[in-house]
């Protein structure tokens, strides 16, 4: 199976460190990541994802971000506004997108301590889905 990955540059020592545990857990479930799409940050996933969601050869894709609170709400209007739009794809293309995105409302050593289990499970979901909707055909 060969998948695609989204990953935000914003915190990008975070989110560096999220992608290439991401690889490492695709290796291990035998999937293939085809597609590497880098974006300045999480709200601009949702075009590069539907751009690799176009691609014959891509069965599905895992976003990775780090939304980190600031001093306002914008990290919830981001979050938010990401989450919806990639939901949105999924359903438009027929195909999963994960969510890997860490936040809102997390502080920088939060996102650090969730880079493996949140770069896993963006994985993880896409491999339990594969095997459901291979199910149902």
């Amino acid at each position: 199976m060969e998948i695609g990955i989204v990953v935000a540059e914003f915190n990008g020592d975070i989110t560096g460190r999220m992608l290439e545990v991401a690889h490492e857990r695709a290796r291990t479930l035998d999937m293939s990541v085809s597609h590497v799409f880098r974006v300045p940050g999480s709200f601009d996933m949702p075009l590069a994802v539907d751009v690799l969601l176009l691609r014959s050869d891509v069965w599905g894709v895992a976003t990775l971000g780090a939304i980190i609170k600031g001093q306002t709400k914008h990290d919830e209007v981001i979050a938010q506004a990401t989450a919806s739009s990639l939901q949105t794809l999924s359903v438009k293309h027929n195909k999963p997108v994960s969510l890997g995105i860490t936040g809102p409302g997390m502080t920088e050593r939060q996102a650090w301590a969730r880079i493996r289990p949140v770069a896993e499970r963006a994985i993880d979901a896409l491999a339990s889905m594969y095997g459901e909707i291979d199910r149902l055909k």
